[in-house]
């Protein structure tokens, strides 16, 4: 606060004004505001007739007072004293200059003295004069004169107030009322001065506050006081800004009125306390930014300490519950269980949110130049090491439970396919084993079954200990075991039963009565009851079982080929990435990219990278899940619906990415690549794979959902089936609507989009009474219509040449009807393929052929779905209405829908 010290310092006399204001109202003494010709301060002493009444202490406070207000370079000069004594006698002379002789405080340069005027009294003062010149003691001249004109010799009448015949204009009251307030102003501005040193003293000795509230207190304490010390500098600012215009004032109401020395030197003092006062208030404002600053960042640092804390406590608790996550379940839907309770209190569990959060709250922090960033690094540092250290945990706990629910299914799948190992053995019909054919069809029966076995079977159990010893405890050893026993024993009923049916299958050279084989005693058909037939209960089961291994192999079949073309698949996606897409940032490879090629990785893949990510990361793992139950594989489709769809944005650039393709097939940089991978075929190839492989999921899907009538997961199938069909008929849509030119609007306005198909249309318009059809009314127009939610767009279709993608067409804008104001008619002059759409009051009429019967019929249905939905919202905003305000529809013709 430099500027307060200059203040503070500002020399002043030890007395003021206000101290001797009846002593200065006297008027015997006066600084006039005038100067001699060296820029010496004149002191007028008036004729005063009482001057000799004037005590010591008022002669002596007048002369200190008005010899401390002008500026010390003209008190250096010297004083000039104008005694005027006219019309006094000699004693009031001699008895003046005696005074000041004796105690005039400032440094004297002339004394002109007015002598009296009368004979009697001018003759004395000649004579005695100069008798009485030693008494004086004074070191400059003392000068007698005799009348005013002999002043002006010496003093420019323009430096004179009036009653000495000059020309200046003193008025004292108001130079009392000045010097008074300038004096107060000073000291009000010292005094603001030392305040503010004060206040930034104790701001800067202040110890920061370990806690929340105390900060909060403390910044709002020294927040109020900050304000009131800028509520007194704006009263100090005002009281100077007054005293300067009334300074000011003369000149304000007489431009050519002409200031005094004193007056000048009266401005220029308040302008320098105002701006010293300006500076001062400036230094602090600085230091209270910083103050506050500091302050607030404390508070911060209180609230980030507070909330690590809290986060750190959670944290411990969440790796504590995790720490009870260590079983591995007595069954599938046991571990399933723990699963699924891990996975929803990871959910729940929202704190590593929080600890991520607050990790990047601090390094905001430091990188806002926190002054205690020693201390907040650590802390940051620290919740994320727990963090990762507890998201690693989760993930480690549900690997193991999904290791440990692997084996479980495993286990479940051995046991069901021994369950059903025995019930095919104890399902055969005994009857017709008895004959060669049927022991020879029992006999293929059991090896079709063994050649299936597949993973169905557990392998030695050193091998089942080495993969899954991680989640092996000797509750879950048992359980293998017991399991491979049943498997052991099973494969051994399996065998004494080929042995039979093989004996009973060779031919045989004689007639021998056939023994059909004994099952054994404990095996019992699951489906024998009283009072039926075990060969008729053993022969249909039989039969059945069959069928359904049948759709079984099936379905492995198609879900095999899923998961070797969706592998296969995400390996071309990283050959092409690796191989083209990161090519196109190696240096070594940049002088052979062709300048339409630069900077356009972007437009030529797409977003690639992200469909690969999304099924190397995800998909293809999911799907994995469903290898032994392939039947409910469309669960994962209808899981990832959402994501599936990023191919509609990888179609949208297709266009683009083509003509790319097309202008840069020969370069160099793509012959090098293509070398490098030795392949056969070129990037354009593969550039189409994503649009082949959301293709073939539709393929995929029908596959397996012919092979899986009645099985638990039919209808996912066939609700995913409908839903990739719905991708592709956006994708598909949506590359005939980037087609369309000429559109001034803004399409995403228009809603979603419906259908889109082309028409034949032909148009009628009525003018007064009469309908005047379009001029080639026997040849009709072909427009392609696209049917949005608020508008119908009527396109002309334009085909293009080219090769791939080039050859979609483009379609030149017509019309747009808003589906708000248009009515239907579904049958048209009798042509169960025309139908009518009109507005205006049947003004405008559109008779649209479209292309079958069926196509028709769904965009019929599809325009009825906009318009009830738009009728129905209308009803409901009249429901809304007052109860006198009723909303009518006009009556429309019969088979038409109008909302207008």
């Amino acid at each position: 606060l430099s500027s307060a010290d200059e203040i503070m310092q500002l020399d002043s006399s030890p007395l003021r004004a206000a101290d001797i204001t009846p002593d200065l109202k006297k008027q015997f003494a006066f600084l006039s505001g005038g100067r001699g010709d060296n820029g010496s301060p004149i002191i007028v002493f008036p004729e005063f007739p009482a001057f000799g009444e004037i005590t010591d202490r008022e002669f002596h406070n007048v002369l200190t007072y008005l010899t401390s207000v002008p500026s010390l370079s003209s008190t250096g000069v010297g004083f000039i004293l104008v005694i005027d004594r006219r019309q006094d006698r000699w004693a009031a002379v001699k008895g003046t200059l005696l005074r000041i002789a004796g105690s005039f405080p400032g440094n004297l340069q002339l004394v002109l003295v007015l002598r009296p005027t009368t004979l009697l009294q001018r003759t004395l003062s000649d004579i005695l004069f100069k008798f009485n010149k030693d008494e004086f003691k004074m070191k400059v001249p003392v000068i007698m004169l005799s009348s005013i004109t002999e002043l002006h010799s010496y003093i420019d009448r323009s430096q004179l107030t009036q009653e000495l015949g000059g020309t200046q204009e003193y008025h004292h009251e108001k130079w009392i009322s000045h010097r008074t307030a300038i004096e107060g102003f000073a000291l009000m501005v010292k005094k603001t001065a030392q305040t503010l040193q004060s206040f930034g003293s104790e701001l800067a000795e202040t110890e920061l506050p370990n806690e929340i509230q105390a900060t909060t207190l403390l910044l709002s304490t020294h927040t109020s006081k900050k304000d009131k010390m800028k509520e007194d500098i704006l009263v100090a600012l005002g009281q100077g800004s007054r005293l300067l215009e009334s300074i000011n004032e003369p000149v304000v109401r007489d431009p050519d009125h002409s200031m005094n020395q004193d007056e000048l030197e009266n401005l220029a003092t308040v302008q320098r306390l105002l701006s010293q006062l300006d500076e001062t208030e400036r230094a602090f404002d600085e230091f209270w930014v910083r103050h506050q600053t500091k302050l607030e960042q404390c508070l911060q640092l209180r609230h980030f300490e507070h909330n690590y804390r809290e986060v750190r406590a959670l944290l411990d608790q969440v790796s504590e519950k995790l720490a009870t996550f260590s079983e591995v379940g007595i069954s599938p839907a046991h571990a399933d269980h723990i699963f699924c309770e891990l996975t929803t209190y990871e959910e729940r569990v929202c704190i590593l949110d929080k600890a991520l959060a607050l990790s990047r709250e601090g390094d905001e922090l430091i990188q806002n130049s926190h002054y205690a960033e020693d201390s907040i690094q650590p802390k940051c540092s620290e919740l994320r090491a727990v963090s990762e250290s507890i998201s690693s945990s989760l993930r480690d706990k549900k690997d193991h439970l999904l290791k440990a629910m692997e084996l479980h299914h495993r286990l479940e799948r051995v046991s069901k396919w021994v369950d059903d190992g025995i019930y095919l053995l104890a399902s055969q019909p005994v009857d017709k084993c008895q004959s060669h054919e049927g022991a020879e069809l029992a006999l293929q029966e059991l090896e079709r079954y063994l050649d299936n076995a597949g993973q169905n079977q557990l392998t030695d159990l050193s091998t089942i200990w080495g993969e899954y010893d991680m989640v092996l405890n000797q509750q879950f050893r048992d359980q293998v075991e017991k399991v491979f026993q049943k498997q052991s024993s099973m494969q051994e009923m399996f065998d004494k039963r080929r042995v039979s049916l093989k004996k009973l299958a060779a031919k045989q050279t004689r007639p021998v009565q056939p023994v059909a084989p004994r099952p054994e005693a404990f095996i019992k058909s699951p489906l024998s009851s009283p009072g039926q037939s075990s060969h008729n209960s053993n022969s249909r089961h039989a039969s059945l079982s069959e069928e359904e291994e049948n759709l079984a192999v099936l379905r492995r079949h198609v879900m095999n080929e899923l998961l070797e073309t969706e592998r296969a698949y995400v390996e071309e996606l990283l050959c092409v990435l690796q191989g083209y897409a990161s090519e196109m940032d190696n240096p070594a490879m940049s002088p052979l990219i062709p300048a339409p090629l630069q900077n356009k990785k972007e437009i030529l893949f797409g977003n690639m990278p992200e469909i690969y990510h999304f099924h190397k990361r995800t998909f293809l793992r999911e799907l994995e899940q469903y290898t032994d139950c392939p039947e409910l594989v469309g669960r994962c489709f209808l899981e990832r619906m959402t994501d599936l769809q990023i191919y509609e944005k990888y179609c949208h650039n297709k266009p683009r990415s083509e003509s790319l393709w097309r202008q840069c097939s020969d370069c160099a940089f793509f012959q090098e690549c293509q070398k490098k991978l030795e392949h056969k075929l070129g990037l354009d190839s593969y550039l189409l794979k994503p649009v082949q492989r959301i293709t073939k999921y539709q393929l995929l899907l029908k596959e397996m959902l012919k092979y899986s009538k009645g099985c638990e997961g039919a209808d996912d199938l066939q609700e995913a089936l409908t839903s990739i069909l719905g991708i592709l008929k956006a994708v598909n849509d949506s590359m005939h609507l980037i087609a369309i030119t000429g559109y001034e609007g803004n399409m995403s306005e228009l809603g979603k989009l419906l259908m889109q198909g082309s028409f034949s249309v032909w148009t009628e318009h009525k003018k007064g009474h009469a309908k005047v059809k379009d001029l080639a009314r026997f040849k009709p127009m072909q427009r392609h219509l696209f049917l949005h939610e608020k508008a119908l767009l009527f396109c002309k279709r334009r085909e293009e040449n080219g090769e791939g993608y080039e050859k979609a067409p483009s379609y030149s804008f017509k019309q747009s009807l808003s589906m708000s104001a248009v009515g239907i008619t579904e049958n048209a002059k009798g042509d169960n393929k025309k139908f009518e759409i009109w507005c205006n009051s049947r003004e405008e009429v559109y008779i649209v052929q479209a292309p079958t019967a069926e196509v028709k019929t769904t965009w019929v249905n599809e325009i009825r779905k906009v318009l009830t939905t738009q009728l129905q919202a209308c009803r409901e905003a009249s429901q809304q209405r007052a109860p006198d305000q009723i909303f009518q529809f006009p009556p429309v013709p019969s088979g038409t829908v109008n909302l207008r």
